[in-house]
């Protein structure tokens, strides 16, 4: 599929075939295109919990509003992000960069992340935004169809994933085979109020 067919077309769905499996191959080309999704310095904040236990799925469910496509969908991902991965050995994130490019990447990330609680969430959630976004339009482009979710309680799912202390959760993501449409498209807002040039 081409690309601006993947993102037209890509909606939330909310009601998939619980009999559809992903094959190990179309697993691991979800997840290899998700990767490609871009991060601050190249942090790959991302930390995805693939949820396969038939029994915490239900157990997630109940914590998202009993929504059916927690349990129904092929793959359910608990997206979470690790919001101090820029202090756990940034090298490794750079490894197979030019030396050049280390040299000067590897010491501004300290300084940039040190002190700054607020713009370290933040950046983590953008890198979420990211994979997800990125995930999505894959799924899309191989067939398949996604719900980026919300709703739930995070606290509930952190307990039940064991979620560590300095991670957190962006969202859930429900991939699979549709079995019904979406509704029609809700609008958007016209093109002047969205885009803004040079200032407001």
């Amino acid at each position: 599929m081409h690309a601006f067919d993947a993102i037209y077309q890509r909606r939330a769905i909310r009601h998939f075939d619980p009999t559809h499996r992903f094959t190990k191959e179309e697993f691991d080309q979800l997840i290899e295109l998700g990767m490609q999704a871009p991060s601050s310095f190249n942090l790959q904040h991302w930390r995805v919990v693939n949820v396969t236990d038939p029994d915490l799925r239900k157990q997630v469910r109940s914590a998202a509003w009993d929504q059916a496509q927690v349990t129904d969908a092929s793959l359910l991902f608990v997206i979470t992000t690790d919001i101090k991965v820029w202090q756990k050995n940034p090298g490794y994130y750079l490894r197979n960069a030019p030396k050049e490019a280390q040299g000067i990447l590897l010491p501004l990330i300290a300084p940039f992340y040190e002190g700054k609680d607020q713009l370290q969430r933040d950046e983590a959630m953008r890198s979420v935004g990211l994979f997800m976004q990125t995930l999505m339009i894959a799924a899309k482009a191989m067939g398949y169809d996604s719900c980026p979710m919300i709703g739930f309680d995070p606290g509930k799912v952190a307990e039940l994933i064991h979620l560590p202390a300095d991670h957190a959760i962006g969202a859930l993501l429900t991939i699979g085979k549709r079995v019904k449409d979406a509704h029609q498209k809700s609008g958007y807002v016209d093109k002047s109020t969205m885009l803004i040039e040079n200032h407001f």
